[in-house]
């Protein structure tokens, strides 16, 4: 039975030797059977020999049973020989199952140890909870990610706790509506300049918004995410997985929507996904709350009437002076008309890449990082 442990298990040979005091056999009568030389089952009864799957066949000619009972005898016999297994590996995988360990020390949130104790202890605490038993609350939350609805895979689960910790230290303004609707009018003003993404964490600081750059864990496959610390501490949390700069407009003013209407205050909110590239969830397949900070934030960056409007005098050739003169009379950027035409499969996602501009080095410069080098004190 499974879990059951013996204190000994006697070799298959003795079993043979059984069977042939049934029979009234001698080894010499068996070996004639098998076709073998005497010394052999002589060797199997004496514990010397192991049964191989040649053996077993014979044997279960031999005696009218099945091969496979010689073998599982054979290989409970081996196993009860081999070493006891250390308690530390059952450990070890309770624990790289609740979390990415090699990550966590590879990216220097835990330190090292070859002491199972203390690396567990190490992990709990990282996690927010006292023993593996426990399950981690993940505290109120909207996040952006490519996996499924209302799945948190543990690599997810560290990377928020990590954007927790981040923003706890942070001494912002208290967050209010007033702040907020203020924010949005200053974010405004700085689409159009890629390099005005550096503003952005002092304007979401004065709106009481704590806001954060963090590195995404291999197969988090995280983008960004809205949390709280309670009601009047909002989180907007950014991975830079897609370094672009409609991405990063997108991203952030999506997250800034999910603070305005309260998304992730309530925890039986499924976590919403990309919306980048062309393995994106289709937006109809989404919750309601998250096709609500979507098309806000869609909306925010280019009014849909007018982008409808452009793409009915303008499709099919998008040329780039047109992108341009359009995105200047919308005063953004250029790579932010065109994400809003990928998204709309008004052009492919391989056309007028040039304008799709990097900004990782620009507001890692400004904002809280952790990641690409970047370890905050």
């Amino acid at each position: 039975m499974e879990g059951r442990t013996y204190a000994e298990v006697f070799p298959p040979g003795e079993t043979v030797r059984e069977e042939l005091e049934e029979r009234g056999w001698t080894q010499v009568d068996l070996a004639e059977i098998l076709g073998r030389p005497p010394r052999l089952v002589n060797e199997l009864i004496a514990g010397k020999r192991s049964i191989t799957p040649d053996t077993a066949r014979e044997l279960g000619e031999a005696f009218g049973t099945e091969a496979k009972y010689w073998l599982n005898l054979e290989a409970a016999y081996q196993l009860w020989r081999s070493k006891r297994p250390d308690n530390a590996i059952g450990r070890r995988a309770r624990l790289y199952t609740k979390a990415p360990v090699k990550d966590l020390i590879r990216r220097r949130w835990i330190e090292p140890s070859s002491d199972i104790d203390l690396l567990e202890k190490r992990v709990c605490s990282f996690l927010g909870i006292s023993s593996l038993d426990e399950d981690v609350v993940v505290w109120p939350h909207a996040a952006r990610k490519t996996t499924p609805y209302g799945d948190i895979s543990p690599a997810q689960v560290a990377w928020l706790c990590r954007a927790k910790r981040l923003a706890e230290d942070l001494r912002i303004e208290r967050f209010s509506d007033d702040r907020f609707d203020e924010a949005l009018t200053r974010l405004r003003a700085l689409l159009s300049d890629p390099a005005k993404v550096r503003e952005v964490p002092a304007v979401l600081a004065n709106a009481g918004i704590r806001f954060v750059v963090l590195e995404h864990l291999p197969q988090s496959r995280i983008d960004g995410a809205c949390l709280w610390l309670d009601e009047h501490s909002p989180i907007v949390a950014i991975s830079v997985r897609f370094d672009r700069i409609d991405w990063f407009w997108h991203t952030v003013l999506h997250e800034l929507f999910h603070v305005k209407n309260r998304d992730g205050l309530d925890a039986n909110q499924p976590l919403d996904t990309n919306l980048v590239g062309d393995k994106a969830t289709r937006f109809e397949d989404k919750p309601a709350f998250e096709r609500r900070a979507d098309e806000s934030a869609a909306d925010f960056l280019v009014q849909r009437t007018k982008l409808t409007d452009f793409m009915a005098r303008v499709r099919p050739l998008y040329a780039k002076w047109k992108i341009q003169q359009f995105a200047h009379q919308m005063g953004v950027h250029p790579g932010i008309v065109v994400g809003q035409l990928q998204f709309r499969d008004e052009i492919k996602y391989y056309h007028n890449r040039e304008m799709l501009v990097k900004i990782r080095d620009e507001i890692t410069s400004t904002a809280v990082t952790d990641g690409w080098g970047h370890i905050p004190a």
